[in-house]
């Protein structure tokens, strides 16, 4: 089956923690996810990095593989803005520290409504899905896409969206 290639998170979670549900619940409605699935998602590549971290710490400091793929792990972190380049250089004891509201304060949804260009956390979700926000020249629609630091600043209505003084039409 196609969906065993895709994983995207591990198995669904026992049915009845309630202070876990009730944590997820938070989480989904503070963020617009549409379903905890998407949550779960976060959780499971947080969880793939910081095993990853985990394991490149067991290593020697002077082992080639744990500096070349140390950085590495540093690097994509810096990029995405999920660590701060100025906290302790080279410190794969941060990427510990890291937690799932760090990676959902970098999606796409999650900016949009903190810049302003949405009235809500939900019609941020509805305006990127109707393709209305662009990143750069690249319009995005998918509203769980990482922002790059980078783009973060590019971040605006699409050149075509009668919202953003494009081409009049109905808003």
């Amino acid at each position: 089956c196609l969906q065993e290639l895709w994983e995207d998170f591990q198995e669904t979670p026992p049915p009845y923690e309630k202070e876990r549900l009730d944590a997820e619940l938070k989480l989904v409605g503070e963020y617009g996810l549409r379903a905890k699935r998407e949550l779960w998602r976060v959780q499971y590549a947080l969880s793939r990095i910081r095993n990853a971290a985990r394991e490149l710490l067991t290593l020697d400091e002077k082992n080639p593989k744990r500096i070349f793929e140390g950085e590495a792990l540093l690097r994509r972190m810096y990029r995405y803005g999920l660590l701060d380049e100025t906290q302790g250089q080279g410190k794969l004891d941060y990427v510990l520290a890291l937690t799932v509201e760090n990676f959902l304060e970098r999606r796409l949804q999650t900016l949009v409504f903190k810049s302003g260009m949405a009235k809500s956390i939900h019609h941020a979700r509805v305006l990127i899905r109707q393709r209305h926000i662009r990143v750069g020249r690249q319009v995005v629609n998918i509203p769980s896409f990482m922002v790059k630091v980078a783009s973060a600043k590019h971040i605006d209505f699409s050149l075509t969206s009668p919202l953003g003084g494009g081409l009049p039409g109905r808003v």
